[in-house]
């Protein structure tokens, strides 16, 4: 049980986690919110690594075999967390602004609900896959905040890269619609046969 739990692919998930604060900690300068070009290229350096511990933990769980309760388990939380919080903080420092915060909202929204109905549908042993329009939405997401994080020190590099990160924030907020839509669809189905 304990080498399960500290296999290479649940190590990689823990690393997402331990990634979070770390990632919000590259703001916060003097004990106050400041988002200098060293914190967001720090801050964009350490979510693209995270992010790709996403999809490498799944990876090499499956074909090394090393699949583990506890990896299920933490994994979807890992990628809500790490989303969440990035979300969170564009949000305080106010890359994320405006009517855009709406897809925020959207998306954080949609993550809690649809991580409820995951739990409430264990319970009674049913099983929801993860469809490929949710593995689209999340992977623009992280190409979204991925943008917001370069943000003002994205912009002189590359003109509008926060504009281009506002923009796929919406098409992922949309999508977010979309696939929650799927889940609640099929929870519902559940949900009544259980009454």
């Amino acid at each position: 049980m304990a080498s399960r739990a500290y296999n290479i692919p649940n190590l990689l998930t823990y690393a997402r986690i331990v990634a979070v604060p770390i990632i919000v900690l590259c703001f916060f300068v003097e004990g106050k919110l400041e988002s200098s070009d060293f914190a967001r290229w720090t801050g964009l350096a350490i979510f693209v690594v995270a992010s790709i511990t996403d999809y490498l933990d799944g990876y090499l769980a499956r074909i090394w075999n090393q699949t583990s309760n506890i990896g299920r388990m933490l994994d979807p939380i890992a990628d809500k967390l790490l989303i969440a919080s990035v979300l969170l903080l564009m949000a305080a420092d106010g890359t994320i602004a405006g009517w855009s915060i709406w897809a925020a909202i959207v998306i954080l929204c949609r993550e809690i609900l649809v991580s409820g109905l995951r739990e409430y549908l264990a319970a009674l042993k049913v099983a929801v896959p993860v469809t490929r329009i949710a593995k689209w939405k999340t992977t623009i997401q992280m190409v979204a905040i991925a943008f917001l994080l370069a943000g003002p020190a994205g912009d002189k590099v590359l003109p509008y890269t926060t504009e281009m990160g506002i923009t796929l924030l919406w098409i992922a907020a949309l999508l977010t619609i979309y696939s929650g839509y799927d889940y609640f669809r099929a929870g519902l189905k559940h949900m009544v046969e259980a009454e």
